[in-house]
Formats: C-alpha cells, sequence, structure tokens
C-alpha cells in the first residue's frame, strides 16, 4: 500500500504478456500490478526468463501488451495501445533508462553520448552541456569526457550511462540489471551512485536486479513469480 500523502509517479495495473513460440502461445506476465511513489526506489527480483525485462520494457512502453493499464504521472495510457508520437515526446522527459549492456554509441565521446539524450529532448543548448559535466563528475568519470566507450572500463561506461539516463531529469529511471556485466566490487560502487544520484536527483527508480543486497536497499521490493508480482 502507498502512502496517501505521497504521489505515486508511475503505476501499471494488470498488466499481461505473451509470446508466440511456433504454434504455442507462453504466457510471461498475467494480471501484474506494479506501483511507485515519487523519489523512491523499488527493486523487482526473480528467476532468469520470468519476464523481468518485459516488465520494464511494458512500463517503458518499448513493448505494447496483451492488457492492462500504465500510468506515467497520472497520464493513463492503455498497455494495449500503440506508441505514439506524443508518448515518445513524454518519455524523453518522464524516464530515463539504463541498461545492462550500457548501449552507448561506440562513435561518440563520452559527453556526447550524454548530451544524445538531452538532444531528443529538444536540446542541447549550454545548460544541458553544464548538467551533463556535472552529472560526470557526480559519476566520477568527469575527467573522461573526451574518450569513446571502447577506451573506458565497463564500470566507467556504466556510469555514463546513468548520468545520460539522468540528463533529461527524468521523474523515474529503470534500471535492467546494470550492475550485471561488473565484478562485485565495481557493481557495488555503481549501485552506491545510482542509488545516491536518484536520491539527489528526486528521481523514482525501479531497479530489476538479481543480487540480493541490492535489492534490498531499495524502499520496497517486489518477487516477480509464474507472471505475477508478490511482496519481497
Amino acid at each position: 500500500m502507498s502512502d496517501p500523502g505521497h504521489t505515486i509517479v508511475l503505476e501499471a495495473r494488470g498488466l499481461a504478456k505473451s509470446f508466440q513460440l511456433g504454434e504455442a502461445s507462453v504466457e510471461v506476465l498475467s494480471c501484474v500490478d506494479i506501483s511507485l511513489e515519487e523519489s523512491s526506489s523499488l527493486s523487482i527480483q526473480g528467476e532468469s526468463g520470468c519476464g523481468k525485462t518485459t516488465l520494464l520494457n511494458l512500463l517503458a512502453r518499448l513493448e505494447i501488451g496483451d492488457a492492462g493499464e500504465i500510468s506515467w504521472g497520472g497520464r493513463k495510457m492503455m498497455a494495449t495501445d500503440s506508441f505514439s508520437s506524443t508518448e515518445s515526446i513524454l518519455r524523453t522527459r518522464f524516464l530515463g533508462v539504463v541498461y545492462q549492456a550500457y548501449y552507448l554509441i561506440p562513435e561518440l565521446n563520452v559527453l556526447e553520448n550524454v548530451l544524445m539524450a538531452a538532444r531528443l529532448a529538444g536540446g542541447p543548448d549550454q545548460d544541458s552541456t553544464d548538467r551533463a559535466r556535472s552529472l560526470l563528475s557526480k559519476m566520477g568519470v568527469g575527467q573522461k569526457e573526451k574518450q569513446v566507450p571502447s577506451k573506458l572500463s565497463g564500470g566507467e561506461r556504466q556510469r555514463v550511462a546513468i548520468a545520460r539516463a539522468l540528463i533529461n531529469t527524468p521523474k523515474v529511471l529503470l534500471a535492467d540489471e546494470p550492475t550485471g556485466n561488473l565484478d562485485e566490487r565495481t557493481g557495488g560502487q555503481v549501485m552506491d551512485l545510482l542509488l545516491n544520484a536518484c536520491e539527489e536527483e528526486n528521481t523514482g527508480l525501479v531497479l530489476v536486479t538479481h543480487n540480493e543486497s541490492f535489492a534490498r536497499s531499495a524502499d520496497s521490493r517486489v518477487i516477480l513469480s509464474e507472471g505475477k508480482t508478490h511482496p519481497g
């Protein structure tokens, strides 16, 4: 239950999603409910293949669902509807996404990668450049702004990816196994930076992780099993 004094910034009700494998239909999600309060964090755990990434993709409207409703900051959308151009603009400003595989553009340097997200939201301008440099500094990679991704370590790439996800001051950040490609020590450092940055930015966080310690560091957590969420 959410605190009645707190604003719900991201919500989903009755999400369902199936995939066709040959002639068989495989149900991955069935009637999933998710609720995230403003500036809070929620972790999602579950066995490999249980649908965690699919759930994040539905929340981000990167995939169309079979049923359910999604709300971004009070704006309600049917999960079954096609993604509109209006929603695309809204997403660049409302959501930030951090992936396990970083997805930095190899031809662009660190600063340009972060500013690309600002450009998609209507920038960048000098304010965006200043903010990008500030975020990179907070992430501990400010001195790397002219480097290309191939010259960075895995931990450094993920720090850049977090800065990119935060550049547009999103209300919610979705993080899909953000430390999955990192060793334990580096992963812990990146997770601390991620949680601290979200707290400083007043950004809500939905974190998918296999790491029990990281999951428990969130304000609340759920377990995804048999297509449904259960209290963690």
